[in-house]
This record gives structure tokens, C-alpha cells and sequence, in this order.
């Protein structure tokens, strides 16, 4: 499928066994390789971390949240203040959800009407409004170079009607929020709904290729419904997108979900998940998952992963990075987020090459056969 929108990004390479492909991203603030994983800065930051940390792990772009920054500090003041990037001192690409899933999330506190959202703030109790117009307002104002349409996501399970209304309401919010872009250096993109019904998304992404859009996004997904229901909705929804435009699948996920996605055709991601987990002690390797906190690893002297070449990695043990978890030491909420969100850096970094290679298939099959074997300490005598 061609749409008739001019796109920003260019496939480079292509499997020759599945959807997975490898593209360039242009955006005011750099060119961005896919397929990519956006770590997610909620509040003008990730947790734990520091721009320059990010830079140092590979990340290439990274997501905003327009909620909470229309919420505090506020969109003006950071446009006085020069705008996202110079604000938190990032100084490559950034993209901002709309705020249709924190609205979606605040359920108890929100009304939805054909205008827009009417919301109240969690954090003083006060009204507010959001319409699609607002949420792209919003987005230019703190210096987007990529803005998401305003949505309305939809719970699992719903029903057709309750789904079907609701998807309707976003194709129009998505036209609207086309004709409130201004600034068309900054790309817009559209978002898929349609609940876990397949006709509704189908009709739905054929009516965004219609408006118009840089990229497509798959949104309400990974709300509670299987692993085999997203990964279905997914894979029924990418063919009615156009190839020549990127595909983001909004929210997801684990390692796992990242590498049957890019299978099914999916270029981009987010997720909090590496950044929430290593505040927990649960940290991604090469071969599985490994809580730091069990007592195996009190005396462990080698690295998170022997394959990684994170900053934790290359100067913490085990041992060290247990006791400072355990002791509840700020210092490893760092340490952790660092290897986590650089086990996801690299893990994408894996793929493309796989893909430019046409060795992806091999390259998936491998990484299954490497992540079936349980974390375990190292073996050395202290």
C-alpha cells in the first residue's frame, strides 16, 4: 500500500522471511535508525538517569509525555525556556505521546466529549481540558520533532459498540489534529484503534493513510489483553499501513515483545518497563532475567552479563550492585537503569544488523535458545 503523504523515513533493508525491516527516521533533530527503542523520559527525564548517560548507551531518541508536562511544569514556561531539548538538555530527537493514554488512565477523573478530554488534574484536583487541537498546541510548544494525534484509548475487554464508538472518535480527532499542525518541519503521527477487533483496525488505518500522516501507531495494545491477542492485532493491522512510512507499536514492551514486533513489521517502541524494573532489581541479560536481590549473588563477583559492555557492567559486581539494592542506596537505581535500558540499546542494535544481514530469522531463533537458560551466578572462588 502507497500513501499519498510524502514520508520522512526510508527503508535501507529488508528480510527476505518476514515483515522485519531496517529504515532511517528524519527528524529536525537528527536522523534516527530503525527498528528503535525510545527510553522513556515521563517528566522531562528518565528516572535515573542523565542525558549524557543516555548518549553513552545508545539511545537515539527518546519520548516526552505531554500529560504531565501540560501539567507542570507546563508547556509555556518550557517554550521560554527554549523548548524540550535545551530545557532537560537533550540534544537529540524527541518524541511526545498526546496524553490519550494517561487521560485513559485517570478514568475516574476524566470525561471524554466530541470537543476533547475534560480532566482533572492528579496531582491539585483541578479542571482542565485537552482537545485534539490543545494536544498539538501543546506538543509544538515544547519543540516536538515528532507529536502523536489525540486518541482514545480503549480498555480490554470492551465491547464492539463501546469500541467501535471509540474508534470513530479518534478518526476524527486525528483529522482535526492534522489541521491544527502549523509547523509541518515537526511529524505528525496517526493512531490506530479499534480495540482487539480486526475490522475496526483495518478501517481505522485506512482511514489515517486517507488524512495523511508521517508515521502510523499502533495504540491500545498491551492494556491486559494476551501476548497472543497483541501480537495478532499487530500482525493483522501493519499490511494496511504504507510500507514506505514507519510503524510504531506504542507502550510495548519486554525483550521478547521487541522481537516478534520488528518480526511483524514494527519499526518503533517504547516502554517504562527497563527503567520501572531496575528500580525493582530486576535486570535484563543475555540470558534471561536476574533479580539482584537473591541471596545467590551476595558474594558474586562478575558483571550483570558477561556479553555486556554497559558502564555497570565494565566497573560493578553482583555482589556490589546487591548491597547497594539491598541497602536501598540511590547509586543503584542508576547502575541498574544504565545496564537495563543498554541491554535495550543493544538488543535493537542486534536486530538491525541481523536485518541488513537478512539473518534475522536466525538472529530471533537465537536469542530464544539464549534466553531459555536461567541466570546464574558466576562459579569463581573469591
Amino acid at each position: 500500500m502507497s500513501a499519498k503523504h510524502s514520508s520522512p523515513f526510508t527503508v535501507l533493508h529488508r528480510s527476505s522471511q518476514c515483515r522485519a525491516r531496517c529504515g532511517l527516521l528524519k527528524t529536525l533533530h537528527g536522523a534516527v535508525p530503525t527498528p528503535v527503542f525510545m527510553p522513556v523520559g515521563t517528566q522531562a527525564t528518565v528516572k535515573a538517569v542523565t542525558p549524557e548517560n543516555l548518549a553513552e548507551l545508545g539511545a537515539r531518541i527518546i519520548l516526552g509525555n505531554t500529560y504531565h508536562l501540560f501539567i507542570r511544569p507546563g508547556h509555556e514556561l518550557i517554550r521560554r525556556l527554549g523548548g524540550l531539548h535545551s530545557f532537560m538538555n537533550w540534544p537529540g530527537p524527541i518524541l511526545t505521546d498526546s496524553g490519550g493514554f494517561q487521560i485513559f488512565s485517570l478514568q475516574d477523573l476524566t470525561r471524554i466529549t466530541e470537543k476533547g478530554a475534560e480532566f482533572r488534574s492528579h496531582l491539585d484536583g483541578s479542571k482542565l481540558f485537552l482537545s485534539p487541537e490543545d494536544a498539538v498546541g501543546v506538543q509544538t510548544a515544547l519543540g516536538s520533532d515528532i507529536m502523536m494525534v489525540l486518541d482514545t484509548c480503549i480498555p480490554w475487554p470492551a465491547e464492539r459498540d463501546e469500541a467501535a464508538a471509540a474508534t470513530a472518535l479518534t478518526e476524527r480527532w486525528a483529522v482535526r489534529s492534522k489541521n491544527a499542525l502549523t509547523d509541518t518541519r515537526r511529524l505528525l503521527f496517526g493512531i490506530v484503534q479499534g480495540g482487539m477487533y480486526e475490522d475496526l483496525r483495518r478501517e481505522t488505518a485506512e482511514k489515517l493513510v486517507e488524512t495523511g500522516f508521517d508515521g502510523y501507531a499502533l495504540g491500545g495494545l498491551s492494556v491486559g489483553e494476551p501476548k497472543e491477542m497483541m501480537y495478532a492485532m499487530t500482525e493483522t493491522t501493519v499490511p494496511h499501513l504504507p510500507d514506505d512510512h514507519p510503524v510504531y507499536l506504542m507502550g510495548v514492551g519486554t525483550p521478547e515483545d521487541l522481537v516478534e514486533s520488528v518480526y511483524r513489521g514494527v519499526d518503533m517502541f517504547d516502554c517504562v518497563m527497563p527503567t520501572r524494573n531496575a528500580r525493582n532489581g530486576m535486570l535484563f541479560t543475555s540470558r534471561g532475567r536476574l533479580v539482584i536481590k537473591n541471596a545467590c549473588f551476595r558474594e558474586d563477583p562478575g558483571p550483570l552479563d558477561e556479553q555486556c559492555s554497559c558502564y555497570t557492567c565494565r566497573h560493578y559486581s553482583r555482589a556490589y550492585l546487591r548491597h547497594l539494592f539491598m541497602s536501598r542506596e540511590i547509586l543503584a537505581y542508576q547502575l541498574n537503569s544504565i545496564h537495563n535500558l543498554h541491554f535495550y540499546c543493544s538488543l535493537m542494535a542486534g536486530i538491525r544488523k541481523a536485518i541488513e544481514e537478512d539473518e534475522f530469522i536466525s538472529f530471533r531463533k537465537n536469542f530464544y535458545a539464549q534466553h531459555d537458560t536461567p541466570c546464574q551466578p558466576y562459579k569463581t572462588e573469591l
